[in-house]
């Protein structure tokens, strides 16, 4: 997938990538717990921090978004979401690579989550992601810089 880009997110963003949360995670969530889409939602409002979320792109076209926060020790990899439309194209592929890329050249340790049993956990193990600790819900993984 080439024709990608990141734009900076914006308050704006806000409903559009709760709406597509909600729409990318509920399966998921389902296997694991009763789904509440309040809950989904809330959880997306009280970390939303614009500055930290990028818009991914497709020519031209919103396909998703990814934030990269930087924590004390590490930066995290949160709120990577895709339209089903854009998943299985390679663009998840690219667009972790990116920000790994950017991550090594800054020497950081970078972590995320993932829910339990979600496919995505292949992409990020491909990246050199490891299980660092797990809990009923997630898998919390791990990668040095290379």
């Amino acid at each position: 997938m080439a024709d990608w880009t990141f734009r900076p997110a914006t308050d704006e963003d806000l409903e559009r990538i709760a709406d597509l949360k909600v729409l990318v995670i509920r399966p998921h969530l389902e296997r694991l717990r009763p789904w509440d889409e309040a809950s989904a939602r809330h959880y997306l409002y009280v970390r939303w921090h614009a500055a930290n979320v990028r818009v991914i792109e497709v020519g031209g076209e919103f396909a998703g978004c990814v934030a990269l926060r930087q924590a004390e020790d590490c930066r995290w990899i949160e709120q990577f979401y895709l339209y089903p439309q854009f998943q299985g194209q390679g663009l998840g592929t690219a667009v972790i690579g990116a920000l790994l890329e950017e991550c090594d050249a800054d020497g950081q340790v970078v972590r995320l989550d993932v829910l339990q049993q979600s496919p995505a956990r292949r992409l990020y193990e491909r990246h050199g992601f490891t299980l660092e600790h797990e809990d009923e819900l997630d898998a919390f993984l791990i990668r040095r810089p290379r």
